[in-house]
């Protein structure tokens, strides 16, 4: 969906006139077509260095564009036009991050355990033959507690150490 482009602001028939007086001393005598503009109650009068608090009152925010003539002590005098500050769009919201989603937990159960037993949780890792000893080796590398690479499943050792119970379960 495309945005609409933004509008100018229409040109007032008429741009007001910002008059500033110059005084030897530095103040600055302020008019908006002809009407006097005051600094706020109890602040100290305009003086050069106010310019920009100046424009900023006379032109409304500067959302009014505005002639401005400065007219100075000594009889010189600058004339300038201040454009309107063009209004900015509000950017669109960025979307909100979706929520982490929650820890996934399986139920591992058996039976056959000793009431009270102490029973280790197993996750395994891989699988190895046992030699014609007899015996089994396994090499565990840390990295490789995963999800079983040839079925998608995970599977999980339950063994009381005191039953001997052994339970295998694959959690999907």
């Amino acid at each position: 969906m495309r945005k609409p482009e933004p509008q100018p602001e229409p040109v007032p028939v008429s741009i007001p006139l910002v008059v500033l007086d110059v005084r030897e001393d530095g103040t600055v005598t302020v008019t908006v077509d002809g009407k006097r503009l005051d600094p706020d109650p109890f602040a100290p009068p305009w003086r050069r260095s106010s310019f920009g608090q100046i424009i900023v009152r006379a032109t409304n925010d500067r959302t009014t564009p505005a002639r401005v003539e400065v007219r100075e002590a000594d009889g010189t005098t600058f004339t300038d036009i201040i454009a309107a500050r063009s209004r900015r769009s509000r950017p669109e919201p960025e979307p909100e991050p979706e929520a982490p989603a929650g820890p996934v937990f399986h139920t591992v159960e058996g039976e056959g355990f000793v009431p009270g037993e102490d029973v280790a949780v197993a996750v395994v890792t891989g699988h190895t033959d046992a030699a014609r000893t007899g015996t089994a080796r396994a090499l565990i590398d840390p990295a490789g507690v995963s999800v079983d690479q040839a079925g998608g499943v995970i599977e999980v050792i339950l063994f009381g150490r005191v039953s001997g119970t052994t339970i295998i379960r694959r959690v999907p």
